[in-house]
Order: C-alpha cells, then structure tokens, then sequence
C-alpha cells in the first residue's frame, strides 16, 4: 500500500488508537483534536494542526472520529472546518457514529465541492481500536471505497460495504440495539446467577462454551464481574445511539420495545452519576432494580 497524506480529526479513546495504527502503517498523518493531544501522538512523526480546516488542506484523506452528530457538522462545515480547507478530488471518511438522515446531507455538501465521502462508523469499542481488530460499516459509492479500503484495513478487519450514502450509520444503529440488548441479557443471566448462589464468574465460564457465547458475554460480563467501569465505551454515547434507533423507528412506524427498556436502564444510570461508566454499566441499574451486586466471586 503507497503512504498516504492522512488526516485525522478526533483523538479521544478510540481516536488515538485508530491514529496510531495509520501511523505505524507509515503514513503522513495531519492531526486535530479539540481535547490535549495524547503524548504518543504528539511525540511520532505526525504533523497537529491549528484547526479542522488546516488538516483537510494538507491530507489527501480526512477522517474524522468524533461524538455526535452536531460535532460532525461543526467540524465539517464550520468557520475553520474541513470544507474550508478542501479541494477537488479529497475524501473525507467520518468513522464517527451519527444520524443517518443527517450524513446523506453531509455527503452532498462535500461532494458538491469535487470530493467525495464515506460514512464508515465502527464497532468493537476500546479493545477493538487498539488491536486494529474492528468491524467498520462502510456507506457510499463502491469505487471510494475499493480506494479507502486498504486505509480501513489499518484499523480493521471486518470491512463491509453496506450500500450507498447513510447506509453504513444505519448498520451502525442496527449494531448498537443488538449490543445495548446483548448487555442487558448478561447482565440480567449474571445477576440471576448471582443471587441464586451461584459463582458468576463460573457462570460465565461455562456460558462461554455454549450457544450464549458473545463477545459482550466475554469481554463486558467480565467488567461486570470484577466491577471495571471505566469506559471503553461510555454510557453516554451509546444512550445517543439509541436516540437515533428509536427516532428512526418512530419515523418508520416501527416498535422497538426492548430498545426504549434498554435505554430506560441507561437513563437510570445516568441519573446515578453514571453517563461516563462503561456501558456494561447498565448492569447497576439492574442492581438497584433487585438490591442485590453482582461480585467477584461467591463463597
């Protein structure tokens, strides 16, 4: 793969590790971020811009890795923002996970300047990010992405295109109903295991050799059990997913009942001091529901 001119605008917990694999790909990377730029960024050979609008004049590719939909906006189309700083024949790639409805819109604006877009959200949180290990959703016209697709392939390995502009944030929405619905079901079998006396930790165990089996059983069932919340993945974000789910299910005439539970847990966590927990922090909202904590391990 030729090296690239690469920008990258977001270095937050899975910004940083998505940036750091382009650079040991040994591309040129040009960097913004709104937040202090991580020291093992700073101190590689990557080139931290002033604004939004100086990356996307010095990178060929601009990917942007950001929290929410109006985030997206202000960075793209802002007074110092990327399409300031673009010129005909430039991709912008937003990885960030955001309405649907809204990327189509941004999609046409940056390609009524002579450049084209991809919608590319992901999923595998923290872990994923920094053992380049996640699976990207890729929306927009199939000849970028056989281009961009060996860029993804630095952070990725499960690259799939699923259609035109907005379908990869759609993708993105479907994965975090199964995910928020996943959690809730460990949650709720390890809760059970707990207060029936059983080992969770054992529990688990086994669960994992059987048809239960998932990699939120695996990785955030242990965050559960040993009582990790720190994010890898905050509750806050995946509450934002959600909203776009059942906004868009409205719109559609659709019912997604199990949806709005798992986002009324959400909340309660919230209303705990919890929007920065993990999201396998939902656990506690079930907790309190039963007065009863899953732990380590039973006696």
């Amino acid at each position: 793969m030729s090296k690239l001119n690469i920008g990258f605008i977001g270095l937050g917990i899975m910004g940083t590790p998505m940036a750091g694999h382009l650079i040991a790909a040994g591309h040129q990377l040009f960097v913004y971020t709104r937040g202090k730029v991580p020291a093992h960024i700073g101190e590689s050979r990557a080139t931290q811009c002033v604004d939004a609008k100086g990356v996307a004049q010095r990178a060929d590719i601009v990917i942007l890795m950001l929290p929410d939909t109006p985030d997206v906006g202000d960075v793209l189309f802002g007074d110092t923002g990327v399409a300031k700083g673009l010129s005909a024949g430039k991709t912008v790639v937003d990885m960030s996970s955001i309405s649907p409805v809204e990327t189509k819109a941004y999609a046409k604006k940056i390609e009524a300047l002579g450049c084209d877009y991809l919608d590319a959200p992901v999923s595998g949180g923290e872990v994923g990010a920094k053992n380049a290990a996640l699976s990207i959703m890729v929306g927009g016209k199939p000849e970028v992405f056989a281009q961009v697709r060996p860029v993804l392939a630095c952070m990725g390995s499960n690259i799939t295109l699923v259609g035109g502009s907005g379908a990869g944030q759609t993708c993105k929405v479907a994965n975090q109903i199964v995910v928020a619905l996943t959690i809730n079901a460990v949650a709720e079998g390890l809760l059970f295991a707990a207060k029936a006396g059983a080992d969770p930790s054992r529990v688990r165990q086994a669960l994992m050799g059987g048809l239960a089996t998932s990699r939120i059983l695996d990785i955030l069932g242990e965050r559960m059990i040993q009582r990790n919340f720190d994010p890898g993945f905050r509750i806050a974000l995946h509450q934002k997913d959600l909203n776009l789910a059942l906004g868009a299910a409205r719109s559609l005439g659709l019912a997604l009942p199990a949806t709005a539970t798992a986002q009324q847990l959400f909340s309660a966590c919230v209303s705990h001091g919890g929007a920065a927990w993990d999201h396998s922090g939902m656990v506690r909202a079930l907790e309190k529901l039963s007065n009863v904590e899953i732990g380590p391990a039973v006696a």
